[in-house]
Protein backbone atom coordinates (compact mmCIF):
# COMPACT_ATOMS: atom_id res chain seq x y z
CA UNK A 1 0.00 0.00 0.00
CA UNK A 2 1.23 3.19 -1.43
CA UNK A 3 1.97 6.05 2.04
CA UNK A 4 -0.45 8.55 2.45
CA UNK A 5 -0.32 12.00 1.39
CA UNK A 6 -2.44 14.85 1.69
CA UNK A 7 -2.43 14.12 -2.24
CA UNK A 8 -3.86 10.53 -1.79
CA UNK A 9 -6.57 11.74 0.70
CA UNK A 10 -7.48 14.61 -1.94
CA UNK A 11 -7.63 11.97 -4.58
CA UNK A 12 -10.25 10.22 -2.43
CA UNK A 13 -12.42 13.36 -2.06
CA UNK A 14 -12.06 13.88 -5.94
CA UNK A 15 -13.90 10.47 -6.84
CA UNK A 16 -16.69 11.44 -4.03
CA UNK A 17 -16.74 14.78 -5.50
CA UNK A 18 -17.02 13.23 -8.88
CA UNK A 19 -19.65 10.54 -7.72
CA UNK A 20 -22.19 13.67 -6.41
CA UNK A 21 -21.58 15.27 -10.14
CA UNK A 22 -22.40 11.98 -11.76
CA UNK A 23 -25.51 11.50 -9.48
CA UNK A 24 -26.62 15.05 -9.82
CA UNK A 25 -27.21 13.71 -13.49
CA UNK A 26 -29.96 11.02 -12.61
CA UNK A 27 -28.53 7.99 -13.37
CA UNK A 28 -30.89 4.97 -12.86
CA UNK A 29 -31.44 4.18 -9.26
CA UNK A 30 -29.92 0.69 -9.36
CA UNK A 31 -26.94 2.09 -11.20
CA UNK A 32 -26.95 4.78 -8.02
CA UNK A 33 -27.64 2.62 -5.27
CA UNK A 34 -24.84 0.28 -6.64
CA UNK A 35 -22.44 3.44 -6.87
CA UNK A 36 -23.13 4.63 -3.57
CA UNK A 37 -23.29 0.98 -1.55
CA UNK A 38 -19.61 0.87 -0.73
CA UNK A 39 -19.47 4.11 1.04
CA UNK A 40 -22.32 3.25 3.16
CA UNK A 41 -21.28 -0.30 4.56
CA UNK A 42 -22.45 -1.25 7.40
CA UNK A 43 -18.63 -2.12 8.36
CA UNK A 44 -16.47 -0.54 6.12
CA UNK A 45 -18.21 2.58 5.03
CA UNK A 46 -17.18 6.01 4.62
CA UNK A 47 -19.06 7.44 8.03
CA UNK A 48 -17.60 4.04 10.18
CA UNK A 49 -14.17 5.19 8.44
CA UNK A 50 -14.27 8.82 8.68
CA UNK A 51 -15.64 8.31 13.01
CA UNK A 52 -12.35 6.09 13.17
CA UNK A 53 -10.35 8.58 11.54
CA UNK A 54 -11.67 11.39 13.83
CA UNK A 55 -11.09 9.72 16.67
CA UNK A 56 -7.52 8.56 15.93
CA UNK A 57 -6.70 12.24 14.83
CA UNK A 58 -7.75 13.45 18.30
CA UNK A 59 -5.72 10.86 20.37
CA UNK A 60 -2.76 11.06 18.36
CA UNK A 61 -3.02 15.14 18.91
CA UNK A 62 -4.40 14.66 22.69
CA UNK A 63 -1.00 11.97 23.19
CA UNK A 64 1.43 13.96 21.10
CA UNK A 65 3.76 15.49 23.72
CA UNK A 66 3.93 18.89 21.96
CA UNK A 67 0.51 19.33 22.34
CA UNK A 68 -0.50 22.25 24.69
CA UNK A 69 -2.42 21.15 28.49
CA UNK A 70 -4.91 23.49 27.74
CA UNK A 71 -8.56 24.13 28.13
CA UNK A 72 -8.45 25.29 24.32
CA UNK A 73 -6.78 22.27 23.22
CA UNK A 74 -8.92 19.93 25.35
CA UNK A 75 -12.16 21.30 24.08
CA UNK A 76 -10.73 20.81 20.30
CA UNK A 77 -10.13 17.49 20.93
CA UNK A 78 -13.20 16.99 22.48
CA UNK A 79 -15.25 18.41 19.54
CA UNK A 80 -13.39 15.62 17.08
CA UNK A 81 -14.71 13.16 19.27
CA UNK A 82 -17.93 14.86 19.33
CA UNK A 83 -17.44 14.43 15.10
CA UNK A 84 -16.86 11.22 15.67
CA UNK A 85 -19.83 10.03 17.39
CA UNK A 86 -22.26 11.87 15.26
CA UNK A 87 -20.56 10.68 12.16
CA UNK A 88 -20.76 7.23 13.81
CA UNK A 89 -24.71 7.22 14.11
CA UNK A 90 -24.83 7.39 10.29
CA UNK A 91 -23.57 3.84 10.26
CA UNK A 92 -27.43 2.96 9.98
CA UNK A 93 -27.71 4.59 6.36
CA UNK A 94 -27.09 1.10 4.70
CA UNK A 95 -30.46 0.27 5.53
CA UNK A 96 -31.44 3.11 3.74
CA UNK A 97 -29.99 1.77 0.79
CA UNK A 98 -31.83 -1.42 1.11
CA UNK A 99 -34.94 -0.07 1.66
CA UNK A 100 -34.18 2.29 -1.54
CA UNK A 101 -33.98 -1.17 -3.17
CA UNK A 102 -36.93 -2.39 -2.10
CA UNK A 103 -39.04 0.07 -3.17
CA UNK A 104 -37.52 0.40 -6.53
CA UNK A 105 -38.04 -3.02 -6.89
CA UNK A 106 -41.75 -2.56 -6.10
CA UNK A 107 -42.17 0.38 -8.41
CA UNK A 108 -43.37 -0.83 -11.96
CA UNK A 109 -41.38 0.69 -14.99
CA UNK A 110 -43.47 2.61 -17.13
CA UNK A 111 -44.37 1.06 -20.33
CA UNK A 112 -45.90 2.63 -23.58
CA UNK A 113 -49.71 1.62 -24.56
CA UNK A 114 -53.42 1.55 -22.67
CA UNK A 115 -53.80 0.36 -19.62
CA UNK A 116 -55.56 -2.84 -21.13
CA UNK A 117 -52.40 -3.83 -22.98
CA UNK A 118 -49.94 -3.59 -19.82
Amino acid sequence: MPALTPDTIRTATDTLSHLTDYLRDTPEPAEALALVEPLLDEYTGFPVQLADALRALARAVQDHPDTPRTAEAALLITELRIAAREQSDQHALHYVLDDLRRLNAKTPSPTVGCGRCR
